[in-house]
């Protein structure tokens, strides 16, 4: 393992996806078109979410948490399998972001016949997923490439 990358990779991962997230496909996926689907459902959501406004700043630490741990651990499995991608380091890490969206996607897919929500939410995660993920992984590979030597 690369501990480097894993640092380095990870960090940068987890900035492109979260500011990727919060500002465009946030705004457009969950602001825009899937806003009137969440609000018919509501009573899937966590009670934060559930208030008008959302209180976004009490559910922050948590997936800021979450989302920086799972990005450690994207950029520790790249570390492992990286180097079967071929290409220079955006594209080794944007065909692994790929991957990454791709079994996302799947898996929304699949949630979408155990849990009582639209197929249209299950459907634009999996599209969220495939561009943050997509974006990140390349930003990671390149970030790699750079400074961790990968």
């Amino acid at each position: 393992m690369n501990w480097k990358l894993i640092m380095i990779g990870g960090i940068v991962f987890w900035l492109v996806t979260n500011v990727l997230g919060m500002f465009v496909t946030g705004i457009i996926i969950h602001e825009k078109i899937l806003d009137p689907v969440y609000q018919a459902h509501e009573s899937f959501w966590l009670p934060e979410l559930r208030q008008d406004p959302p209180d976004m700043a009490a559910l922050m630490p948590r997936w800021m948490l979450t989302s920086f741990v799972s990005s450690l651990v994207v950029a520790g499995i790249y570390s492992l399998v990286g180097g079967s991608f071929s290409g220079p380091g955006w594209s080794r890490g944007m065909k692994w972001g790929l991957c990454l969206g791709i079994f996302s996607a799947m898996t929304y897919f699949a949630m979408s016949g155990i849990f009582d929500l639209p197929l249209q939410i299950w459907i634009w995660w999996g599209v969220d997923a495939l561009i943050l993920f997509t974006l990140g992984g390349a930003a990671m590979g390149w970030a790699g490439e750079r400074f961790a030597g990968t």
